[in-house]
């Protein structure tokens, strides 16, 4: 990702980013110990972007009401949202004091300034256990997002999760069906974090399975299967969160 380490570097990389025709920008970052991305100085500058035409998604970590306001006023187009549902992967993996409602908090608040939510899980985030990912959907449920987007543990060279297993098929199977029973009328994606290989590629052809709407980066094989079973295949460059957008009459599959 770019950096921007003040909101005049990141106005210099809307500029740049216009020139070669940029349609929109992701802003995230790194969290601070509260498990929050530091949007506030940054207001100005997003706001500067929307108003030059970008769309803009905000990676927000846990976010406060006064926030969310804010982000609401300056016109960002969406806001996505890491929910957790086990304090224990809260603490262990994210090293944060800070427990499983203070997430439903934050969708509650931005919800509550009429901001669009994608809220994500991390299927296996617990070490490559299922731990709180039920207690996650539940949560996301009450919230009423605009759209749901699973990723599944993908464990990476370098890091302290690179010898890590992650979630069995069959696991990820059940959080990616049970998502659906539990939100029937709100679009599902399955994102682009994923380990690749046979196993993308059976994970894909059971997210479709399992009533998913849309596929970030899918495999061939798996628009092939998609079509097989009668379902409409649409591409587009936008990030998948954006995909409540393109269902906004969704009512089921």
């Amino acid at each position: 990702m770019i950096g921007a380490t003040c909101p005049e570097a990141m106005r210099g990389a809307v500029d740049r980013l216009l020139k070669k025709g940029c349609r929109g920008i992701l802003v995230s970052g790194g969290a601070d110990l509260c498990g929050a991305v530091p949007l506030e100085p940054f207001v100005e500058a997003i706001g500067y972007a929307k108003q030059m035409g970008l769309k803009v998604l905000v990676h927000s970590g846990l976010i406060q009401k006064e926030t969310a306001a804010r982000l609401k006023e300056a016109g960002v187009d969406q806001v996505l949202i890491d929910v957790i549902g086990d304090e224990n992967t809260i603490r262990q993996v994210c090293r944060l004091d800070r427990k499983p409602g203070d997430y439903l908090q934050s969708m509650l608040y931005c919800r509550d300034a009429g901001l669009n939510i994608a809220p994500h899980i991390v299927i296996g985030l617990h070490f490559g256990q299922i731990r709180g990912e039920q207690r996650a959907l539940e949560m996301i449920k009450q919230a009423d997002p605009e759209t749901i987007v699973l990723v599944i543990l993908t464990p990476a060279c370098g890091t302290a999760m690179a010898g890590i297993q992650p979630p069995s098929i069959d696991e990820a199977a059940r959080i990616m069906g049970t998502a659906r029973i539990l939100n029937p009328a709100t679009p599902i994606t399955l994102g682009c974090a994923r380990p690749p290989g046979k196993y993308k590629r059976r994970a894909e052809i059971i997210a479709i399975d399992c009533g998913v709407n849309g596929i970030a980066y899918p495999d061939e094989t798996t628009v092939d299967y998609a079509r097989s079973k009668g379902l409409k295949t649409v591409f587009s460059e936008e990030c998948c969160s954006l995909l409540g957008r393109r269902c906004s009459n969704y009512s089921g599959r």
